[in-house]
């Protein structure tokens, strides 16, 4: 009896070990694949100085250009940061152009915003404003803005429209459809 008990005992370790073996590869067949995040178009995110990010805004003359001040420590400016994407994504190309200007510390370039960007999949074009004196840089934007973030400026062709505000998903729709055809 004590040998067919050690044979039943050495069956029983082999059988849970077989469906302990099945069971991980049930659990890794059925895993959901995870969805990576979009890597952003500019892999590089440019470091620009407040005269370099006016001369781009000049330059955009026929299409919209929504430009939305942000930092990656800002709730209000995280939680509003999908809307500007998916803006992004449904008008790129027609007409709208989506730059988000970050306005984190330089040093926070390499340990905070590029793995923000990264991790939220921003596909619209991302600059870090590195200039100390925004005292002078923020009236140039608007001559109401206190410097809060989230901020938000629409641009077309002479015609401006400035927010100190964060944006609700249908706001910014709005915002952008009055803007767009006015």
């Amino acid at each position: 009896m004590v040998t067919s008990f050690g044979y039943f005992g050495t069956e029983i370790q082999t059988m849970k070990r077989v469906v302990f073996a099945a069971s991980i590869l049930l659990l890794l067949s059925c895993k959901k694949e995870m969805k990576e995040p979009a890597e952003p178009e500019n892999d590089h995110i440019e470091v620009v100085n407040f005269q370099e990010l006016e001369k781009l805004l000049r330059e955009q003359k026929e299409e919209v250009l929504l430009v939305n001040f942000w930092a990656t420590w800002c709730k209000p400016c995280v939680e509003e940061l999908p809307f500007f994407e998916e803006v992004h994504d449904s008008l790129a190309g027609q007409g709208l152009k989506v730059i988000l200007v970050s306005l984190d510390f330089p040093n926070k370039l390499e340990s905070q915003v590029i793995p923000f960007v990264r991790d939220k999949g921003l596909e619209p074009q991302v600059i870090l404003l590195d200039d100390p004196h925004e005292n002078d840089w923020i009236p140039k934007v608007d001559s109401t803005w206190s410097g809060a973030i989230p901020a938000t400026l629409f641009l077309k062709e002479g015609k401006r429209k400035f927010f100190e505000k964060s944006f609700t998903r249908t706001s910014l729709f709005s915002e952008v459809s009055q803007f767009i055809n006015p």
